[in-house]
């Protein structure tokens, strides 16, 4: 927990419902211990969908599909999803969920590594939500920066992993030293990236919000 407990207690008790099918799938998820994203992250993806507007969305982690749903709710009319997943149990549970929803015609799930699957798409997209493997997110970079518009957003979910992440990595688990290395490398590359301009927000497991600006933008600063 990152934020103070009782002020995300506060915030959730804010939310109003989603629709039938999101609220029957994230049941259904938290009651197998399926991690899917957090109230106060769905809050945000719909607000920020709201007013990017965008056109095809890549997810890289489907899971069982409930943020992908979440996001062609509201995404525009005729905006195309591609979702990566590499777990061959969740896989077909996330099918189903489509079809459950009606939305097999709009999200094309890809199933394989993403470090595999990505260099196989064409650019651009609107929006990618990175949700998959954290340890893996600065492997991803390289592919997410090329099939990134330009103008086009970048969000990385749980970039605080529980607030380890400001911990020195002699104070981390020995399991966990590569993860926290290797997430720190990639927030210093978000921050540090000509290309890029990034906020890093406090917000549910932390989240990550970039932009890719055009090669002749100059960040204030530099």
């Amino acid at each position: 927990m990152i934020v103070d407990e009782r002020i995300v207690t506060f915030i959730n008790s804010m939310e109003t419902e989603n629709s039938k099918i999101l609220e029957a799938i994230e049941s259904e998820a938290l009651s197998t211990y399926v991690p899917i994203i957090r109230k106060e992250m769905q809050s945000f993806l719909k607000v920020l969908l709201t007013i990017q507007k965008p056109m095809r969305i890549l997810e890289v982690g489907t899971a069982v599909g409930f943020s992908a749903l979440l996001m062609s709710e509201y995404a525009p009319a005729g905006c195309e999803i591609t979702t990566i997943e590499n777990y061959e149990k969740r896989i077909p549970i996330a099918r189903n969920n489509f079809k459950r929803a009606g939305k097999e015609s709009q999200i094309t799930l890809l199933e394989g590594d993403a470090m595999e699957v990505l260099p196989t798409l064409d650019e651009p997209y609107d929006f990618i939500f990175m949700d998959a493997a954290k340890g893996q997110y600065i492997h991803y970079m390289p592919e997410v920066m090329r099939l990134l518009k330009t103008g086009g957003t970048l969000v990385s979910d749980n970039v605080m992993q529980d607030g380890s992440i400001i911990e020195s990595r002699f104070a981390v688990e020995r399991r966990d030293r590569t993860i926290h290395s290797r997430m720190r490398e990639y927030l210093y590359e978000l921050k540090h990236h000509e290309e890029l301009l990034t906020s890093i927000i406090p917000l549910g497991d932390g989240v990550a919000v970039s932009v890719k600006l055009n090669k002749k933008d100059t960040k204030v600063g530099e």
